[in-house]
This record gives structure tokens, C-alpha cells and sequence, in this order.
């Protein structure tokens, strides 16, 4: 399974030229065999970017969820384990919301495919591709 960050999901939906080949061509496959991935974290980072005007989306924060889930993307909601483990990342950044996405990745077996630099560099065990190539 493929676990992308919120910004990569954003990236794709909107056409970003930022997301290179690579990982374009890793989500397309994944996506087609149904294991492409979000964590439930990214639609409150998403509704938040849209509530401060950082960000438009052509809908509701509930309604592009929604049309997202319908078009295959699948949603890992939070639980108790991906809490815990997020606490537990050793020299890990204070960003909450990178935290959780983290901890899913780490706690469900997912790669990761984001271009947070402060991620692709942590030195803990953890699945990631760049979003850039």
C-alpha cells in the first residue's frame, strides 16, 4: 500500500507540475490495484488549508473527501496504535498532523510518498519515496 502525504494529494488532484514521474507513475499503479492511501489526518489538514484560504478546492472539504473515497482512494483512519506510535517518533519533527501521517505509514506497512524534506531525511526505519522524481 501507498500512503501519500497531504500535500502529494493535493499535488495530483490539482495537476502539480512538483510531482515527478516516479512518483506519478508509483500512485497510478497503486491507485489501479487499489492501494493507494491517505491518512483520515489529511482531509482535517486539507478542511483547515481551505478554512484559512490557503488553499481552493473546487468544493466542500466533504464533498472532494467524499469524491475522492468514491474514486478509490482509501482512507486509514487514526486509532489508538497510530497515536501512540506518533508520540513515540525518536527525533521526530513537532508537526502533529506529519506526526500521525508517520505513524500510519509506520504502524499499517505503508510507503510513503511525500516532499517534506524534514521526513525524507529522518533517519528512522520508514518506507518513502520522493515526491519530486
Amino acid at each position: 500500500m501507498l500512503l501519500l502525504d497531504t500535500h502529494v494529494l493535493l499535488w495530483l488532484r490539482i495537476g502539480d507540475d512538483r510531482l515527478g514521474s516516479i512518483a506519478k507513475m508509483r500512485i497510478d499503479q497503486s491507485w489501479k490495484s487499489g492501494e493507494l492511501a491517505v491518512s483520515a489526518i489529511s482531509f482535517w489538514e486539507i478542511a483547515m488549508l481551505k478554512s484559512k484560504h490557503r488553499i481552493r478546492i473546487p468544493y466542500t472539504p466533504e464533498h472532494w473527501r467524499k469524491t475522492q473515497l468514491e474514486q478509490g482512494l482509501i482512507e486509514i483512519p487514526l486509532d489508538g496504535a497510530i497515536g501512540l506510535r506518533a508520540v513515540d517518533l525518536a527525533e521526530f519533527h513537532a508537526d502533529p498532523a506529519d506526526r500521525f501521517i508517520v505513524a500510519t505509514a509506520i504502524e499499517k506497512g505503508c510507503g510513503l510518498i511525500t516532499a517534506d524534506q524534514r521526513i525524507l531525511t529522518w533517519q528512522e526505519d520508514l518506507t518513502r519515496l520522493s515526491a519530486l522524481k
